[in-house]
């Protein structure tokens, strides 16, 4: 079973953009006026392969065999059997293969989001007087708060990739290379984007 991991904030925005940007487009494509209209239509088209690059490429993605990292300029498929070394800092790093490091860019952990986390993750004050005002948790709900106590979401990705990495060397499965490609689709952004400036600056 495929899982994803993305920012939802940098996703949510990415495609509230392109939303905004299409309707940019329409309008001026409806009420061309010459070079403005295209100097408008090549930063719009700037700011969208931006904005796809950055925010709605990026993903990090478990598969039954490989963890895949979808960064903005390639796309890199790890085995889990070779995953040797997970660390989370603003980032998640995945070492593997002779010494190959994979650094995704989601999730991340912000200075403010571990900070929350620490104060999270501090003993509870001693409760005062007969009746508990704070509400009961449930039992699961309680296991997922005792999980993550502590802990941002980045952490608790870097221990589910650890975990998956160990299990699969325990099952035998075999340490193969790394395989990586080339984001294609961000490149046809880059060059759409590129092609729409010479276009308006070549205009007279």
């Amino acid at each position: 079973m495929k899982q994803s991991y993305r920012s939802r904030f940098a996703f949510v925005l990415g495609w509230v953009w392109v939303a905004f940007a299409a309707l940019n487009v329409y309008d001026l494509i409806a009420r061309y006026n010459g070079k403005p209209a295209l100097v408008a239509l090549a930063v719009l088209a700037v700011l969208t392969a931006l904005v796809y690059v950055v925010a709605l490429r990026p993903v990090t993605r478990f598969t039954e065999d490989a963890l895949i990292g979808r960064n903005p300029l390639r796309t890199t498929a790890v085995p889990w059997a070779s995953v040797e070394e997970v660390t989370v800092s603003h980032s998640i790093n995945v070492r593997h293969g002779a010494g190959e490091l994979l650094r995704l860019w989601t999730p991340v952990s912000s200075a403010r989001e571990r900070a929350r986390a620490r104060r999270r993750g501090a003993a509870a004050p001693p409760q005062r007087g007969r009746f508990r005002t704070e509400p009961t948790l449930t039992k699961g709900e309680q296991n997922a708060a005792d999980a993550l106590s502590g802990k941002t979401h980045a952490d608790w990705v870097g221990e589910q990739i650890t975990e998956r990495a160990e299990s699969a060397r325990h099952r035998g499965k075999e340490a193969a290379p790394a395989r990586v490609s080339w984001a294609y689709d961000s490149f046809a952004a880059i060059v759409l984007a590129v092609v729409m400036v010479v276009v308006a600056v070549a205009a007279g």
